[in-house]
C-alpha cells in the first residue's frame, strides 16, 4: 500500500488547488468576439527576457547528457569486399567491439596466425534492431594471432572494429578497408543509450542518414519531413547519438517560447504565462520525447504553431496569420499524419468563426475561403510533395514534374495507409487512449541493469500534475464553454478533442506517446484555470506558484527515470513505482 502514498498525495494537492477555484458562474466570460474588441495582448521587454531565461535554462537541462558526439562517421558496405586487419603486435583476443551502421546482412569474423589459414570465431547477423549501436562480442580461447578477417553479405554497413585482450588492452591494427580502423578514438566497450541507438531511433535516425547519403530509405511508414529535419543535426554533428537527437531536442526547447507567447496572447497574464510554460517545461513527456530521434516532436511543434496562428487570426483578423497557420499545418502533415487530426480541429474553429460572423456577408467569407484553399490545401500539398525529394534522389529520378516522381509519392501513400490500417502487433508497453488520460501505462524506452545493483532507465508519460491536473481543468473548460459560452475554453477543448477522439476509433497498436499532442492543450487548459484564479480567487499567487512548484519537484524526483541516470534499483522501484503499471 505504501506505493500509493505519493499519487494519493498529488491527488489531494490537486483537490486543494481546485477548491481554491472561484465560482465558475461568477467569473467573466471571454468570447473570441469580446477578445477581438478589447484584449489584444502584446509582449513587452520583460516578457521577452523571461522567455529567454526559461528557454536557456531548460535548453541546458534538455541538452545535458543527450548523447555522445564521438561516434564512427565513416562506414563500409561489407558486401563489397572483405577486410583484413593486421595487428601491430600478435596477441590473444578475448573480446571485440564493433559499431553497426544501417542495413541488413551477416558478418563473419575470422582469426589467423599466418594470414593464410583462418578460423571463424564470430558469426553475427545484423537485422533492423541491431543498427547504429555498439556490439560487444566475447571470443572463445584462441591461440596467438596476427590477423583478423571480416567478410560480409547483404547490404549491411559496418563502422569501427577493435579487438581486446583478456587484460583489456586494445590490439592496435591496420585494415585494408580504411573505414573500419580510421576512428579508433570512438571505440566503446559497453552499450548504452549515450553511445548507441534505442527504441525507434533504429528506424528514424537510420532513415535520416540514408536521406543524406541518397540511399533508398528503410523507414517509409511516415512522411519524410521529420527524418529530413533529423538529418540536419546529423549533417552538423555527424552520425552520432548527439547528432541524430540534436534537431528534436532543439525543437523541444523552441516549444517553450511558443507556448509562452500562446498563453500571454490568450490570457494577457504574465504570471499565467510563466507558470504555464514552466509546467510545460517540467512535463515528463516533453522532456523525454524531444530527446529521442523520432518524428513526434516535429508534429507537436507544428501543431502548437498552427493553433497559435489560428488563434491570432481569430483575435486580430489578420490574413497573414491564417496563412502561417496553413503553412504550419503543411509542415506538420509532411512530418506525421497525426497532424491531419489537428487540421480537422482548425477547420472546426474556422467554421465556427464564420458562423459567429455571418453578418460580414458572403463576399468576405468567399475570399477567406479561397485563402484557406491556397494555404491549407495547395501550399500543404506542395510542401508534402517536395518532402519526397530524398526519395527521388535515392531512385535517381531527375526533377519532380514527371511520372516517376509522382509514382514514388503515390505508392508511399498507399503503403502508409495499408501499414497503419492493417498493423497487427503486440507490445508489453502498449496502451489505449483512455489509459493515456490517467497516466496508467507509460512506455518504457530504455532499461539497463548493472552489477552494482543500479539501473538506468527512462520512459514517456506525463507529469501527474499536468496529466491529472489538466484533466480536471478540462471539466472546468467544458462547463465554461457550454454554459458561459467562453471562446477560449471552446478553442482549447476543440484542439484537445481533435487530437484525442480519432484514437478512440483506432484499433491498431498504440502507445502513451500518441498523447503528446494533447499535452499542449492540457497546458493551455491549466493556464486557463490560472487566469480564472488570478481574477477571482483569494491568494491566487499562492495557488499558481504552488502548482508550478509541485510540478517542478516531481520533475526533479523523476529525473532518473526520465534521463537514464543510474540509480539504486530497489530505491527506484520504491520511490518511482507509484502504480503497478509504471515500469520504474
Amino acid at each position: 500500500m505504501s506505493r500509493y502514498i505519493f499519487p494519493a498525495l498529488v491527488l489531494v494537492l490537486l483537490l486543494l488547488f481546485y477548491l481554491g477555484l472561484p465560482s465558475l458562474s461568477s467569473t467573466p466570460m471571454y468570447s473570441l468576439e469580446g477578445q477581438r474588441k478589447h484584449r489584444r495582448h502584446s509582449l513587452d521587454r520583460a516578457d521577452w527576457m523571461i522567455m529567454l531565461c526559461i528557454t536557456v535554462l531548460f535548453g541546458a537541462v534538455d541538452f545535458a547528457q543527450l548523447g555522445s558526439i564521438s561516434a564512427p562517421h565513416s562506414f563500409h558496405l561489407m558486401s563489397e569486399e572483405e577486410a583484413v586487419l593486421t595487428f601491430e603486435k600478435a596477441g590473444n583476443p578475448a573480446e571485440m567491439s564493433f559499431f553497426t551502421g544501417v542495413g541488413y546482412g551477416e558478418y563473419t569474423f575470422s582469426l589467423s596466425g599466418d594470414g593464410v589459414t583462418y578460423n571463424d570465431v564470430i558469426h553475427f547477423t545484423q537485422d533492423a534492431g541491431d543498427v547504429l549501436r555498439w556490439q560487444i562480442q566475447p571470443i572463445a580461447g584462441t591461440e596467438e594471432v596476427s590477423y583478423a578477417r571480416i567478410t560480409g553479405s547483404g547490404n549491411a554497413w559496418l563502422g569501427e572494429v577493435a579487438f581486446f585482450t583478456a587484460e583489456g588492452e586494445k590490439m592496435e591494427a591496420a585494415s585494408t578497408v580504411a573505414a573500419l580502423c580510421d576512428e579508433q578514438e570512438t571505440i566503446r566497450r559497453t552499450y548504452d543509450f549515450l553511445n548507441s541507438s534505442y527504441f525507434d531511433e533504429i528506424y528514424h535516425a537510420r532513415t535520416a542518414w540514408e536521406h543524406l547519403n541518397n540511399v533508398a530509405p528503410y523507414e517509409i511508414s511516415h512522411p519524410p519531413l521529420g527524418k529530413i529535419i533529423i538529418s540536419i543535426g546529423i549533417a552538423l554533428f555527424g552520425m552520432s547519438p548527439f547528432g541524430w537527437r540534436f534537431s528534436g531536442t532543439l525543437f523541444g526547447v523552441l516549444m517553450l517560447p511558443v507556448m509562452y507567447v500562446f498563453i500571454k496572447k490568450m490570457f494577457g497574464s504574465r504570471r499565467a504565462a510563466v507558470c504555464g510554460t514552466l509546467v510545460f517545461a517540467t512535463d515528463f513527456m516533453h522532456f523525454v520525447q524531444t530527446r529521442i530521434a523520432t518524428i513526434d516532436t516535429y508534429a507537436v511543434f507544428f501543431i502548437l504553431l498552427m493553433y497559435l496562428f489560428m488563434y491570432l487570426f481569430l483575435i486580430e483578423e489578420k490574413l497573414w496569420m491564417l496563412a502561417l497557420s496553413g503553412i504550419a499545418f503543411g509542415l506538420g502533415a509532411a512530418s506525421k499524419w497525426t497532424c491531419l487530426y489537428a487540421g480537422a480541429g482548425l477547420a472546426v474553429l474556422w467554421a465556427a468563426y464564420w458562423i459567429c460572423n455571418r453578418e460580414k456577408g458572403f463576399r468576405p467569407f468567399a475570399a477567406n475561403a479561397l485563402l484557406c484553399v491556397v494555404f491549407f490545401v495547395i501550399v500543404p500539398c506542395a510542401i508534402y510533395y517536395l518532402s519526397y525529394l530524398p526519395y527521388g534522389k535515392a531512385n535517381q529520378v531527375e526533377g519532380i514534374f514527371n511520372r516517376d516522381y509522382w509514382n514514388i509519392v503515390l505508392s508511399n501513400q498507399k503503403y502508409m495507409f495499408s501499414y497503419h490500417s492493417s498493423l497487427v502487433a503486440e507490445h508489453p508497453y502498449a496502451s489505449r487512449w483512455y489509459q493515456w488520460m490517467l497516466d496508467i501505462r507509460p512506455i518504457l524506452y530504455y532499461l539497463q541493469y548493472f552489477d552494482d545493483g543500479t539501473r538506468s532507465s527512462f520512459g514517456a508519460f506525463l507529469n501527474p500534475m499536468l496529466c491529472w491536473g489538466g484533466l480536471l481543468a478540462l471539466f472546468v473548460l467544458f462547463y465554461r464553454a457550454l454554459f458561459r459560452r467562453d471562446g477560449d475554453a471552446a478553442f482549447i477543448l476543440t484542439g484537445y478533442l481533435a487530437q484525442l477522439l480519432p484514437w478512440v476509433l483506432v484499433t491498431r497498436l498504440t502507445f502513451e506517446y500518441h498523447y503528446f499532442p494533447c499535452s499542449i492543450f492540457l497546458v493551455l487548459a491549466i493556464a486557463y484555470v490560472f487566469r480564472l484564479m488570478e481574477e477571482k480567487a483569494d491568494h491566487p499567487v499562492f495557488y499558481l506558484y504552488s502548482f508550478t512548484a509541485v510540478s517542478a519537484v516531481l520533475f526533479v524526483v523523476f529525473y532518473p527515470a526520465l534521463s537514464g541516470m543510474r540509480i539504486d534499483n530497489a530505491l527506484a522501484t520504491q520511490l518511482l513505482g507509484w502504480l503497478p503499471t509504471w515500469p520504474f
